[in-house]
């Protein structure tokens, strides 16, 4: 039995002391880097302690203080069905009694392999990895060995993972810390990379004309969510389409958090692009630690054993993930469940709207299929530098109060709020009531 009892989170989260929270996180400080494993956990950029989590269930978690939160993080995307779906964790549980790990090849991946391109019609094959990062660094690797060229362009607030390529103007916990670019990264290695603005493609044809016939292609964000949720601008994709065909470039879609979350096909479904990469993570291994990179077959075959471009891992294809990815993928099949999320987030959208607007305060909301910002700016926000004019000392106050009415959201401007299949309408209603209170407390300070 886990050691937290349920309380209702109207009662439970007044008042911002955790002591054992907090007696945690201190001894987690003294063997753990920051106390964390993940540098956003730490809450640096909204104070307070970070919560230590004890259990979840549904649209719910619980931390070791007993509190009980409505999860807007959702394992930032990952758990697109909730916590701890019963059909997931019997799959896992299931696995797990025939073997955690076989380092070699197991039915489940080529199982799962066949829903994902059957699923995303770019992708004609894949290789499964570890993680986002693996899986974007390994995609840029694979460019560049096909089209026999150096150079990447990214956007500015878009991340792609912590790789050595893309830590500049990256968002996410970059963005979230202030870090324009890391420590460690050769300055030569960096200058492989050339950065534009989201949305701004007159500023990709540039850098076309400035380095013609040396970019292996550009990496986007479809719809960018580590800047806060922000939108491609009509033409936007279709320009990277048409650029990249014309020089010979790859187009790479990093979908890690848009892959079947967006809809079954991923953002590129709903926009009607055809990458030639596609990078997916958080969704296909049902929340466990799972990515992979997939597209046309003729640059996926590249890759050894087929090809010359070198990419392993022990874990790859790991049969717990695939097995909770199989229990997860088929239900996100069925009819009307992307309308029903859609729907959730879209009565979220405009009651976080009505708050605004309610309690006087400076805001934006943007949201796409079952993502969500809300920016702390008086102007729209299109792009990096626009996401950049919203309040941190705002947020942060906000995040604090939405915590102490039992709303758990992202502890950084600069992710996205996500809405699960767990989410009922009365967590949406719960979670309106206590933006507007929150809000309204903030015009009182």
């Amino acid at each position: 039995m886990a050691s937290g009892t349920m309380k209702d989170p109207q009662n439970s989260n007044s008042g911002n002391s955790r002591p054992r929270s907090a007696e945690i996180f201190e001894r987690g400080k003294k063997t753990l880097v920051g106390g964390v494993n993940s540098p956003v956990r730490a809450f640096r950029a909204v104070g307070g302690t970070p919560l230590i989590i004890d259990r979840a269930k549904g649209s719910r978690i619980f931390d070791v203080d007993g509190r009980e939160y409505i999860d807007f993080v959702c394992s930032w995307g990952a758990l697109i069905l909730g916590h701890a779906h019963p059909d997931i964790v019997s799959a896992i549980s299931d696995q797990a009694s025939l073997g955690t790990s076989f380092g070699m090849t197991s039915l489940p991946e080529i199982e799962l392999g066949e829903i994902i391109t059957n699923a995303i019609p770019s992708v004609e094959m894949v290789r499964f990895v570890n993680s986002g990062t693996e899986a974007a660094m390994s995609a840029v690797r694979l460019a560049r060995a096909f089209t026999q060229r150096d150079l990447i362009v990214k956007f500015e607030g878009c991340y792609h993972g912590h790789s050595d390529g893309f830590l500049s103007e990256a968002g996410s916990g970059l963005a979230t810390l202030g870090i324009s670019s890391s420590p460690g990264v050769p300055e030569a290695f960096a200058g492989l990379t050339l950065n534009a603005p989201y949305n701004g493609l007159d500023s990709v044809e540039r850098l076309f004309k400035e380095h013609q016939g040396k970019i292996a292609a550009v990496i986007v964000e479809p719809v960018a969510a580590n800047m806060g949720v922000v939108s491609p601008a009509p033409g936007f994709l279709e320009g990277l389409r048409a650029v990249t065909a014309r020089e010979d470039s790859l187009l790479i879609f990093d979908e890690v958090i848009t892959g079947f979350r967006l809809s079954y096909g991923g953002a590129q479904a709903v926009y009607k692009i055809d990458p030639d990469i596609t990078v997916m993570g958080k969704i296909i291994g049902g929340g466990l630690p799972v990515a992979a990179y997939g597209g046309k077959r003729k640059i996926m075959e590249q890759i050894a054993p087929l090809g010359a471009v070198y990419q392993a891992g022990t874990l790859s294809g790991n049969p717990l993930a695939m097995r909770a990815g199989l229990a997860t993928l088929p239900k996100l099949e069925a009819p009307g469940f992307y309308a029903e999320l859609n729907r959730k987030t879209q009565r979220l959208a405009d009651g976080l709207r009505s708050a605004l607007k309610e309690t006087n305060v400076a805001g934006q909301v943007n949201f796409a299929g079952s993502l969500l910002t809300m920016f702390f700016t008086e102007q729209p926000v299109h792009n990096y530098a626009d996401a950049k004019t919203s309040s941190a000392v705002r947020f942060a106050a906000f995040f604090q109060e939405m915590l102490n009415r039992g709303i758990f959201i992202a502890p950084s401007q600069y992710e996205a709020l996500f809405v699960s299949a767990a989410h009922t309408d009365a967590d949406i209603d719960r979670a309106i009531a206590a933006a507007r209170e929150s809000l309204a407390s903030l015009q009182q300070k």
